[in-house]
């Protein structure tokens, strides 16, 4: 090494900050600079605490009580309303419910999602104007949904019967709404119209983030559609694919008022769900210990999926956003 470059190195060197005066900046900046991130989170922190955290722990408090919604809760019995869940054959039927209806999005409404959204990122005439019309339905509130197809599916008055009637189908027809045996699958159906369109969406973003260049190499490779579809397409839409499905459960879990609209639980509890039993007890019947019970439940059931998911499913994909936040650093 030259004297000239010796010389240049111990500068360098002197120019660094020692570790006792690493931080340059002021103490009423340092302080400041602290403060900062406080005074933006604190706001948001008051507002969870006010609107999200302390309803759930009253509504835990007023569980352990036979209240009525008048006055203060005062008959303490303990877990009773709980134990009342595991006996109530209403209740276990709505968790039946949320079940089938968990099934139903992720077999068949997720899936026609996806297949409308593959064929709508093609090069279509007109592409534009077919994913507004798919997605106004989600546009549209659950009140107004729900008065829509109470008429389509009138029995014998409705658009669907006089529909089938006219192309000679009369039995396909019938209760709809009013069956305990249809009335499931015509409400999933009704969710299908209203939702898919909102997954159709999310499906499109995630198709329209994979490169091009990766389809066209395949494709010069010999890869047919299906093999391009399988083994490109599908594994980086994963991400999508699995949020999706975390939003489908959890809606099924707290769905209410696509329901009370139309059914409010019936025929005889064969359409009720969670949120809607819930309602029953504490707005109809005056039962708010026991719908406060009902409310945790959900609470938990919601928690616990959510925790699930997040550790086995999600986990690959938070784990890898990071690390590429932390590369473009």
């Amino acid at each position: 090494m030259t004297s000239i470059q010796t010389r240049d190195v111990r500068r360098d060197i002197a120019k660094e900050p020692s570790g006792a005066s690493a931080d340059p900046r002021p103490p009423m900046r340092r302080l400041r600079d602290w403060l900062t991130p406080f005074g933006f989170t604190v706001p948001a922190l008051v507002l969870f605490c006010l609107l999200v955290l302390t309803p759930i722990l009253y509504a835990l408090y007023v569980s352990f009580f036979n209240w009525g919604g008048i006055g203060s809760p005062s008959d303490f019995v303990g877990l009773d309303n709980f134990i009342r869940l595991l006996d109530d054959p209403v209740f276990l039927g709505d968790l039946s419910h949320g079940g089938m209806l968990v099934a139903f999005s992720l077999v068949l409404q997720l899936p026609f999602a996806l297949a409308m959204a593959v064929l709508l990122n093609q090069k279509l005439r007109g592409r534009a104007v077919y994913r507004m019309l798919f997605f106004a339905p989600y546009v549209l509130s659950e009140v107004i949904t729900g008065v829509l197809f109470s008429m389509i599916f009138q029995p014998d008055a409705g658009l669907a019967d006089k529909a089938l009637g006219a192309i000679g189908l009369d039995g396909l027809g019938g209760l709809w709404f009013a069956g305990q045996g249809s009335v499931l699958p015509t409400l999933f159906l009704v969710m299908t119209w209203k939702y898919f369109g909102f997954h159709m969406m999310l499906y499109l973003a995630g198709l329209q983030g994979i490169p091009a260049e990766l389809h066209e190499a395949a494709r010069l490779d010999g890869a047919g559609a299906w093999q391009r579809f399988r083994h490109i397409t599908l594994p980086l839409l994963g991400p999508t694919i699995r949020m999706t499905i975390f939003l489908s459960v959890i809606g099924a879990i707290q769905l209410f008022d696509l329901v009370w609209v139309v059914t409010q639980g019936g025929p005889d509890h064969h359409s009720e769900t969670m949120a809607v039993t819930m309602f029953q007890f504490g707005f109809k019947r005056y039962q708010v210990g026991y719908a406060s019970a009902i409310s945790i439940a959900m609470f938990l059931i919601s928690l616990f999926f959510a925790l699930f998911y997040q550790r086995f499913v999600l986990r690959r994909d938070t784990e890898g956003a990071l690390t590429n936040m932390r590369a473009s650093r």
